[in-house]
């Protein structure tokens, strides 16, 4: 018997009457309000307007767990689609399983998307995102904990996770809370983007790239650790295999981004917007300008006028005595 360890939730379902409040589904949305939250704050630090953080996000985060649901059940099909197992299950994704990789994929396509629609370059948008990203990360590996799941091999350590589960193959026991080591890494992983993106500057999806980078380190020796069943290839599991190759793409990025972009863009979002009308504000000012001026200058004019006759009667009474000598 371990003398200390972590203790798993002996349920991950709670139920408030008949609606049931899920631990992995609030961990999730907690952590899309804290990356929402936070990159509005980074956003508007950087020039651009409250509010088109979220925007963006109503198109990014449905196609993000979309695409992460996709990813983890094509990589782990046998689970749905094997002998004895239901189909219907790869649409329960209340029950866990959600593949970071296929999130930031797809994710990406629903932010390029709000992006385009706000005429807002989207990697000034994922900059702004990047650190909030990684805070989400570790809120949403908790999820795990609640549903005892993705933890590592057995291990005697004092922060020991305690599995009681013995569903799906689980066997009960101390293992390595391998949910909390991503978690705490996810947040060194998001202090040390915002300390990069105050020291250097980074710009054009540099910092994005960055958070990347790093999670990919981590997540590939913690990856090492798990015991869940996985694809393997030349002796290393799927994830692995991904997280290098995520790696290189991301270092990669950063090495080019920086030669031909160098610096951080002065404006991420356009100082005015263009009325539902489809008019141009400046062109309907332009014309008032104009005629003040007009009306400025023409003043004086009329008065040049009223002073003509009377210099030119002035002239004729000065002639009259000298045409009457004449005569």
């Amino acid at each position: 018997m371990e003398l200390a360890y972590i203790p798993s939730p002996s349920r991950g379902v709670y139920h408030l009457g008949p609606i049931p409040l899920r631990g992995y589904a609030f961990c999730i949305i907690i952590g899309v309000f804290v990356a929402v939250w936070l990159g509005n704050k980074r956003w508007v630090a950087r020039g651009g307007k409250v509010g088109t953080v979220a925007d963006i996000a109503v198109w990014a985060v449905p196609f993000g767990l979309v695409g992460g649901r996709l990813y983890h059940v094509i990589t782990d099909y046998e689970l749905y689609f094997s002998e004895g197992r239901d189909w219907v299950d790869a649409f329960k994704v209340w029950q866990g399983g959600l593949g970071i990789w296929g999130a930031i994929a797809l994710g990406a396509v629903g932010a390029w998307i709000g992006c385009r629609r706000r005429g807002i370059p989207l990697p000034a948008w994922a900059d702004a995102l990047a650190p909030g990203i990684a805070f989400a990360q570790a809120i949403g590996r908790w999820g795990n904990w609640f549903n005892q799941e993705l933890y590592g091999r057995e291990t005697h350590l004092p922060w020991a996770l305690h599995i009681t589960s013995s569903t799906d193959g689980r066997v009960p026991g101390y293992y390595h809370p391998t949910f909390l080591y991503e978690s705490l890494w996810c947040v060194g992983v998001g202090f040390l983007v915002i300390w990069a993106d105050r020291r250097f500057k980074l710009g054009h999806g540099r910092a994005f790239a960055l958070y990347v980078a790093a999670y990919c380190v981590g997540r590939g020796w913690i990856e090492y650790m798990r015991v869940d069943d996985a694809h393997h290839f030349l002796g290393l599991r799927l994830n692995d295999w991904t997280a290098m190759i995520v790696f290189v793409l991301a270092v990669v990025y950063m090495i080019v981004s920086a030669k031909k972009r160098p610096g951080r863009e002065e404006i991420v979002e356009p100082e005015t917007d263009t009325p539902a009308d489809g008019t141009d504000a400046d062109a309907d000012t332009e014309p008032k300008t104009d005629t003040s001026e007009t009306a400025a200058t023409d003043t004086p004019e009329p008065e040049a006028k009223e002073d003509a006759p009377d210099t030119e009667s002035e002239d004729v009474k000065k002639d009259e005595p000298e045409s009457a000598k004449k005569s």
